[in-house]
Order: structure tokens, then sequence, then C-alpha cells
């Protein structure tokens, strides 16, 4: 019996036959050719042929965990085009008359290098999709093409990291669980494991070489551990557990339906955040009250052009119209920071946190966001759509952003477009929207509590370095006075008051924020019923 500890990205607990995915080394031999251009066409043919599997993966990947997370496979197909990453393929041919999986190989590191000593943290990422489009230009010079992952036997993964391009192949309904080396908790891993409801575990610091496909293990994102091979007392406990979690998952299918309301009366909305319109499914699933963050960035993601107005009318309008009268809040576009797009030219930033992103590009470029404005004014007809501002720090902001919003509303109304006005309001991010809460409480409509980039820029610790994990306390005294000023300004002016962050679902703060008097509470799909069960059961006033 061998454990290993690890992050976990979804606590959950399982036990089940091992299935280990390992990197296929290749042993790629240089040789000489004799002819550069037909080498140059086998590179040409496996290229075509990798973006037929890349569209095929985009395709599934859409129906099963929605369009944000299957950008990525649109993003490679366009690196598969990279003039850049070509010309080097093919100089090597043509100057080292050199077999084509030799030279796809050497170019491949090459390029994954060079992004992986680049200092802005999206162009670092990037070095894991050059080694992953290379891999399999290779697989497809040699003769393998894709791994056939449809037909595995029910199974827990275990992997150095997982590709998007493998986690999509996988046939959903038999993956138990994740197990990784390496990754990080906004991974594609991560991100499948929570809207799936498995248990994952990332960082795990285990040997490969001594973990074996058909070994069973256990999994437990509880406490952030995996057991390979357990003894029968482990496994007695584990299979006792799970059927407690499964008694718990089935009356938490009860609650569905039912009011999210103390047991003092005290009531609460209880919304779901999501990234495209491929997640509403889960919004419904789980019986979301409405959506309380729908961000619009995964529209401008893994395309190499903006969104056109048509387009993005046509993705809001669906979402509304799915959601049948319940409220949606669609923010802003929110692009900068950790989600950059290339063809917005925002250059390189030493501090991206903190640079030019989200509003501040609307309001810099309004012809952007104009576009927006007049698709979101559009859709409005089609249900109950809030608007929500990302990144604001000051009044002025606010004003500015009406004046745009009053001119995209004339044209409409100049044009005989139908629109709608709706309901505006901005995110509450920056200690400097907290210390104006008042002022702006009576500009907007409502008020959603940002509470992973306010926890951020209040202890001025960058949240995706891990180096600081042990400094970064969301429980923070100063957060919750923040959430606590922030909800009172809003109540003053007979607003309401909500959080969109991920300390909404923190069952740990549930009754302070009950007893703060926040409205709202909107989290990940999967975390919707859990929320209501706590509500249903606690008590916000003490009893006379």
């Amino acid at each position: 019996m061998t454990e290993f500890s690890g992050k976990s990205v979804y606590k959950g607990i399982t036990i089940g036959k091992v299935l280990v995915l390992k990197n296929k080394d290749f042993q790629i031999k240089r040789t000489k050719v004799g002819d550069a251009e037909a080498e140059i066409g086998r590179v040409n043919d496996a290229k075509d042929q990798a973006k037929a599997q890349l569209q095929a993966l985009y395709d599934k990947a859409v129906k099963e965990v929605g369009e944000a997370s299957a950008a990525i496979f649109e993003v490679h197909q366009m690196m598969l085009d990279d003039d850049d990453y070509l010309d080097s393929i093919y100089n090597m041919i043509h100057t080292e008359m050199v077999n084509a999986e030799y030279a796809v190989a050497v170019t491949g590191d090459n390029f994954a290098e060079m992004f992986a000593n680049m200092d802005d943290d999206y162009m670092k990422a990037r070095s894991a999709d050059v080694k992953d489009i290379s891999e399999r230009l290779v697989r497809n010079l040699s003769g393998e093409g894709d791994a056939d992952l449809s037909s595995m036997e029910p199974s827990i993964i275990v992997a150095d990291d997982l590709s998007p391009s493998e986690t999509v192949q996988m046939d959903k309904e038999k993956i138990l669980g994740f197990v990784t080396v390496h990754g990080s908790t906004n991974s594609h891993t991560a991100i499948l494991a929570r809207m799936m409801n498995i248990p994952a575990l990332i960082g795990v610091p285990m040997d490969l070489e001594q973990i074996h496909t058909g070994m069973e293990a256990v999994v437990d994102g509880f406490e952030s551990k995996v057991i390979f091979e357990p003894d029968e007392e482990v496994r007695t406990a584990v299979e006792g557990r799970i059927k407690e979690e499964q008694e718990k998952a089935h009356m938490l299918q009860t609650l569905k339906g039912k009011e999210n309301v103390t047991l003092d009366g005290k009531k609460v909305n209880i919304y779901a955040n999501i990234g495209s319109v491929g997640d509403v499914g889960y919004v419904l699933e789980n019986d979301a009250g409405g959506i309380g963050l729908f961000r619009s960035e995964f529209l401008y993601l893994g395309r190499s052009d903006f969104p056109t107005e048509e387009e993005q009318f046509q993705a809001y309008r669906q979402v509304l119209q799915t959601m049948a009268g319940k409220k949606v809040i669609i923010r802003t576009l929110d692009i900068g920071a950790d989600k950059q797009v290339d063809y917005f030219n925002l250059g390189k930033e030493d501090n991206p946190a903190m640079g030019y992103r989200a509003i501040r590009i609307c309001l810099k470029q309004p012809d952007i966001f104009k576009t927006q404005i007049r698709a979101l004014l559009r859709a409005a007809v089609f249900g109950n759509l809030s608007i929500m501002y990302p990144m604001i720090i000051a009044v002025e902001e606010v004003k500015k952003i009406y004046e745009i919003v009053e001119e995209v509303r004339q044209e409409l109304e100049a044009k005989g477009i139908p629109y709608k006005m709706p309901e505006q309001g901005i995110m509450i991010e920056t200690p400097a929207a907290v210390m104006v809460s008042e002022e702006l409480a009576q500009l907007v409509d409502f008020f959603s509590i940002g509470t992973n980039d306010l926890t951020q820029y209040t202890l001025a610790i960058d949240r995706q370095n891990a180096k600081l994990d042990d400094f970064y306390n969301p429980h923070h005294t100063a957060i919750l006075r923040m959430i606590k000023m922030v909800t009172d300004s809003a109540h003053k002016y007979g607003k309401w008051a909500g959080i969109c962050g991920e300390l909404g679902a923190d069952l740990e703060l549930t009754e302070e924020f009950m007893k703060m008097g926040l409205d709202e509470l909107s989290v990940a799909p999967s975390m919707v019923l859990k929320l209501r069960k706590a509500v249903r059961e606690m008590r916000v006033t003490p009893e006379a």
C-alpha cells in the first residue's frame, strides 16, 4: 500500500482500477533523405490529418464540455498553420536533408523551450500546446494516429499530465477520477473534473514507473490523497464512505424544486457560474435559480478575429431562451491578465493582473465594447438579462459606460431594431470599488462581488503563484469586512448584492454571508444543491 498527497481540484472519493497514460517515447532517428520535397509533402499530409483529428475532437468536446473547454482544439488547429513553425520544419528538411519526423520533433522542442522561457504566463502555457501538436504530427508521420481511449474500462486515470486531446477522447461515463503529477487548478483536467463531479488530484509526487495499469487505487479528494493497492481495512472504510456520499447525493436530488430558505425564513438566491453556452445544461441539471455569472469572453477565445455582433447575439439569445425567464447575468468582455488573446494586440505587461484588461479595454476601444452592447441589448428581448461590468474602480467609469450604452440604444432605436434595456450592475473586485461602494450604489442596479480578484488585490498576493499558497487567505478579516461593507452600501440605496467568486461556494462561510444579508450566491453548478442544503439547515437569527 502506497499513499501520496496532492492538491484536490474536486472533493469526492472513489476506488477502482488504474489506467496509466504515459507519454509515448518515440525513438525518432535522424536519417538522411534524398527528396526534400517528398518529406515536406509528408509533413503537409500529416498536418491535414492532424487538423481533421482536432476538428473531430472539437466537435466531440463542444457536445460534452461546452465551447469554452473545446476552444483549445481550435487554437491547436491555428497553431498547425503558424508560418514560423512550419517554415522552421521546412527549412530544416531542405538545408539538412533530414526525415520529416526528426525535423518536426526538433522544431517542436525548440519552440516549446522558447515559449517556456518567456516571462508572460500566457506564452509559457503555449509551450505545452506546441508539444501537443508536434507529438500529434510525429504520431501521424509514424503511422500511430490517435490512441483509442473511447473503449476504456471504468478507470482512475493516472498520468504525468493530461492534454485536452487525451481527456476529450475518453468515455466520460467511465472516468472514476484523475490523478496527475503536474497540472494546475485551471487546467482542462481540473475544469472537466469539476463539471463531471469526479474526484481529482494534481501535483501528486508519484513515480509513474512504479504504477501500472490494472492496479487498484483510492482517490480521496476530501483528504487530498491517493492510495495505491489499498489493504482490506482501507478498502472497507472507503467503500463505506462512498456509500455515504452516494446517499448524500441522492438526498441532494430531493432538494430540487425546494426554496433556498433558512429555518428562520431568510431567503437567498442561488445561481450558477458558467463559461459558455454549452454549460447551460449543467445549470438546469443542478436546479440553479439563474445564471449569476456568464463569462462572455469565451466568445473571444480560441479564434483569430473578433466575434461579430451577430455571433454574440445568437449565443446570448440561446442562453436566455434556454433559461426561460430565469435571470441571466452576462459579464462583459473580461480579457487581459491570465486571459490573453493575440488579435487584441495588448502587448506584454510586467503586471498584467493590474494592467490593461476588462472594462479598461472596453473604454479605451469603444468599438469593441459597442459591438457587444448592441448584441446584449438585442438579446435582452428574449429573456431576463442583466449586464455586469468588470474591474470597476470609479464612479466616472460607470458614467462613461452609461454614455456608451445610451449611444447604442439610440442607434438601435433609430434603425428600428428591437431591443430592451436590461438591469445593469458591476463587479466589485477592487478595494477602490469597495471604498466608493455607496457612491456606486446610487448609479447601478446591483453589485456582484468577485472575491477571487478582490482577495488578491487586497492581500497583494498573486493567486496564480503557488509559492504564496500559505499566505493566500480568502477568509481574511479584511475580505469579510469588505463584503459586509459592499452589502450594506447596496441595501442602503435599495439595490441587491451577491457574490460570484469562489468564496460563494465556501460552506464554512455560508452562515456568515446569510447574516451579512447577501441576496445572492452564484457558484459552480455542482455546488448549487450542496449550498441549498446548507442554507435550509441553518438558522440565521438566534432563537428567543
